[in-house]
């Protein structure tokens, strides 16, 4: 094994055959997969969001097991979210809530709870006219619009 050092390019003779890699190659690589699995849709206003959406799984991650649920997420003009929750393991029938809402550099930004002023941000990372994935605080959540 030998290195070019202006080429950062290092050289394997194995068996007969030379094998090249290319560090700077795997680094960009690298880079690049990183910056597209979380790439980032910027939301000018709120009404690319407004209207029901239908929360169908919930992850970790985002190439992760998705869990799936029963979640309905209805975007109110004016900065309201109403969501209702429909039988899980969590909720024996429905739990509803409204919480406050609003777009902040591209991004929603949601109460945690109602009547709490602590809040949650959520990043959209794919978004088209039917389906949007949102990246929040610990979860995944996998939507299409109703």
């Amino acid at each position: 094994m030998c290195y070019n050092q202006k080429s950062m390019i290092r050289y394997e003779v194995n068996g007969g055959e030379m094998r090249i890699t290319h560090k700077v190659y795997a680094v960009a690589v690298t880079v690049f997969f990183a910056s597209t699995v979380n790439a980032e849709v910027y939301l000018k206003d709120e009404s690319e969001i407004l209207g029901s959406w239908k929360v169908y799984a919930e992850a970790m991650t985002l190439e992760g097991q998705r869990n799936p649920v029963n979640i309905q997420w209805d975007f109110k003009k004016g900065g309201m979210l109403h969501t209702k929750a429909f039988s899980s393991f969590q909720f024996k029938e429905s739990f509803e809530a409204s919480v406050k809402y609003s777009i902040e550099d591209g991004k929603i930004k949601k109460q945690s709870a109602p009547g709490r002023e602590k809040y949650e941000t959520c990043q959209v990372i794919e978004k088209s006219s039917s389906d949007m994935i949102l990246k929040c605080k610990e979860l995944y959540r996998f939507m299409s619009r109703k």
